[in-house]
């Protein structure tokens, strides 16, 4: 029986067999040890981050005694998650994320990722609730995510609207005009406006 460790476009979690492109954690651990149930509480701390599978060998015994790992179907899900690129095992990327979004808000200053991380968690959630951001999708960039009122996340992508399946996109839309329910945060989006490139599951290509 898999974890309830994926992690959807809103940032809630789930049960899936889907094997996911990235992992990440939330700042330490939330889970408990002995049931390993989906917990009530569903983050540590604001760094929330999304890691590569694999870094330097090292390995853990999932949702045991130290973070909760939390899998993503790619980091266009872990972005409209709430989550940024892990300064450590993707430091490239990091500086690259942050990068971007300094370029996109005109921020006078390069904040450290702290500062990056109050930002998001103001924009990603209210309580425990995701945070939605009623936005044009024609000013939205390739990367950004929104959410219909039937429930279905979708991602933008060269014009096409990508419905999103916790193993990859499954269908390709035309894209959406007037005002969409984003479900990524607009500091990701000034990022990706900018310049961010991130990771696109290869079903992305050729959706079904």
């Amino acid at each position: 029986m898999p974890l309830p460790n994926r992690v959807r476009p809103d940032g809630s979690l789930f049960a899936d067999p889907a094997r996911g492109l990235l992992f990440g954690n939330r700042g330490g651990k939330f889970h408990d040890p002995a049931t390993k149930a989906l917990p009530m509480r569903l983050f540590a701390t604001r760094q929330w981050i999304c890691c590569v599978l694999s870094f330097k060998g090292r390995q853990r015994d999932v949702w045991g005694r130290y973070y909760t790992e939390l899998f993503f179907c790619d980091e266009v899900t872990a972005l409209a998650a709430g989550h940024r690129p892990c300064v450590e095992c993707r430091r490239g990327d990091a500086h690259a994320y942050r990068a971007a979004l300094v370029a996109g808000l005109g921020l006078p200053e390069v904040p450290l990722f702290p500062a990056i991380d109050e930002r998001l968690d103001s924009e990603r959630r209210t309580g425990r609730g995701k945070r939605l951001h009623r936005l044009p999708a024609e000013s939205l960039p390739d990367g950004a995510m929104f959410v219909t009122p039937e429930g279905e996340f979708h991602a933008l992508r060269d014009g096409q609207a990508l419905l999103w399946s916790p193993s990859g996109y499954v269908a390709s839309r035309p894209r959406p005009a007037g005002p969409v329910a984003v479900v990524t945060p607009p500091s990701s989006l000034a990022a990706l406006v900018n310049g961010y490139q991130p990771l696109w599951h290869p079903t992305a290509a050729e959706p079904a």
